[in-house]
């Protein structure tokens, strides 16, 4: 793939206005799929979780899954979306290969809920209201294994096998208004955005929001309009490009950033924008293009003939607006109250997803600062280390254990170290694996006094430093003692009492 040319994003900014429009795709955790009895499971073996409305068999009908209208309600409320009192369900026409019956079941111009606004908090603490347009549903798409190649992408690839098992599951894919004003913050608005709708979701506990899943999908729409001086006429919006199916806080931050630095450059170059769909390539943090971008007319919409109009009672809306949980902004606003951190330290935490887990891990007892640190440092290294999510490793009660050991003088940081990785490997609670490792810290005056003296006879010329008033130098001997004892002492009580026989 070509280099691509970009402008120097504040120059991007000096020159055009940066308008986004965001499509987030919500994968509803439902037991089975959206018309079809087939379970909803993630992680089968490809093909396996079917039923003949999934692949689109004659003579099979789709029967509408009640669960995911709860759902998706409650989801349009939490979005402060007005309910329609009527909605209906369309095909949506063009070929996929990885559908079945070529046509996604889906809803066009009645959708369940429209017209509302998420308000969301960036890490400067500007507040921007996020407008909603629509909220609607939909069946998922199946997925393409793309073989060959070295990215697993189409790009490259040598050929591609069909896996029908997520064909048919429930979607909401909520679909803002564009948004204006974002100027250098866009970027960072994108991300915040699809974050907020993320603990939503969690808390409503409509879907497993595993991006790296595929539960949560963000297309990213980009246009840029040129600045006019003041006073003069407002100049239209620019073409628009949508790039698809970005899968992490941090990529949607960069591709609306990217696409804001190559549309600048293309533009302020003589070119024009290309209406399209574009991939994000994470290795590469660059798009590249995808097909031409269809209008609603391409897509030949009429409605569903085999699914009647859903006709929600108030009754119901109301019964699922009284169970609506705290706005994830409130609740963001209050943790971080009570914590104490700053402003970098909370969005670490929650550009790390693990806003949750931090809030278990203190209600089970462990301070903020403490809970962080673990969740934030050896936890997320571990993860990296296997690709894998920082709360499938170790759960909150049990780092609460670990750290209980540590308060208790137990365990210092080093050992407890070993003791998560232990919980981690499968090994046991912690207090088992202090006892299988014999991890507990050495607190026998005895033993710590004889090691001490043993490296203090090892370093006369240290020895005469201490004992010249140079304390920083007991550094060294601290050091060896902690070695010797393998990491299991106090290093706290290994100084003093290095102090105490040097001056003795």
């Amino acid at each position: 793939m070509a280099q691509t040319t970009l402008m120097d994003f504040d120059a991007a900014l000096e020159l055009f206005e940066p308008v986004i429009g965001l499509e987030v795709h919500v994968e509803l955790n439902t037991r089975t799929k959206m018309f079809s009895t087939a379970p909803n499971v993630f992680g089968s073996d490809p093909n396996t979780n079917l039923a003949p409305v999934c692949l689109g068999l004659p003579g099979s009908l789709p029967v509408l899954n009640e669960q995911a209208v709860r759902y998706s309600i409650s989801l349009g409320l939490a979005l402060g979306c007005e309910i329609a009192e009527r909605s209906g369900f369309a095909r949506k026409n063009y070929f996929y290969p990885d559908m079945g019956k070529n046509y996604q079941i889906s809803q066009y111009d009645d959708p369940i809920a429209h017209d509302g606004s998420v308000e969301i908090e960036l890490a400067s603490g500007r507040v921007v209201h996020v407008p909603i347009e629509r909220a609607h549903m939909e069946e998922d798409a199946g997925k393409l294994n793309h073989v060959g190649g070295s990215t697993g992408r189409i790009q490259g690839a040598e050929y591609s096998l069909v896996d029908y098992n997520r064909a048919g599951v429930p979607l909401v894919e909520i679909v803002t208004r564009p948004i204006f004003g974002g100027e250098g913050d866009t970027p960072e608005i994108a991300a915040a955005y699809v974050s907020t709708i993320r603990d939503i979701v969690v808390a409503l506990g409509i879907s497993d929001a595993r991006m790296e899943r595929g539960n949560i999908r963000c297309d990213a729409n980009v246009s840029l309009r040129r600045r006019v001086p003041a006073g003069g006429p407002a100049q239209p919006l620019g073409t628009r490009t949508e790039t698809k199916n970005v899968n992490s806080l941090r990529s949607v931050e960069r591709a609306v950033r990217h696409e804001i630095q190559r549309q600048a450059a293309i533009l302020e170059g003589g070119g024009s924008i290309v209406q399209e769909t574009r991939h994000w390539h994470e290795d590469t943090g660059e798009t590249s293009p995808g097909r031409p971008k269809s209008d609603a007319d391409d897509y030949r919409y009429f409605p569903e003939p085999d699914l009647a109009p859903l006709t929600p009672s108030r009754e119901l809306v109301e019964e699922l607006r009284a169970e609506l949980p705290e706005h994830p902004t409130l609740r963001r606003r209050r943790l971080r109250a009570d914590w104490g951190f700053t402003a970098l330290e909370f969005q670490d935490v929650v550009n790390s997803g693990l806003l949750g887990a931090v809030e278990e891990t203190v209600a089970a007892g462990v301070p903020s600062q403490t809970a962080r640190k673990w969740w934030t440092g050896e936890i997320a290294r571990i993860a990296n280390e296997r690709s894998a999510v920082s709360s499938d490793l170790i759960t909150p009660a049990q780092l609460a254990s670990v750290v209980a050991l540590v308060d208790e003088g137990t365990l210092n940081d080093k050992l407890a170290r070993q003791v998560i990785q232990g919980i981690i490997d499968g090994e046991g609670t912690a207090q088992e694996i202090v006892a299988a490792r014999g991890l507990a810290i050495v607190s026998d005056d005895g033993a710590l006094i004889e090691a001490v003296d043993a490296a203090l006879a090892q370093q006369p010329d240290v020895l005469a430093k201490i004992r010249d008033g140079k304390v920083q130098a007991a550094g060294a001997i601290i050091g060896a003692v902690m070695k010797a004892m393998r990491g299991q002492a106090d290093a706290a009580r290994v100084r003093e009492l290095v102090l105490q026989r040097a001056a003795g």
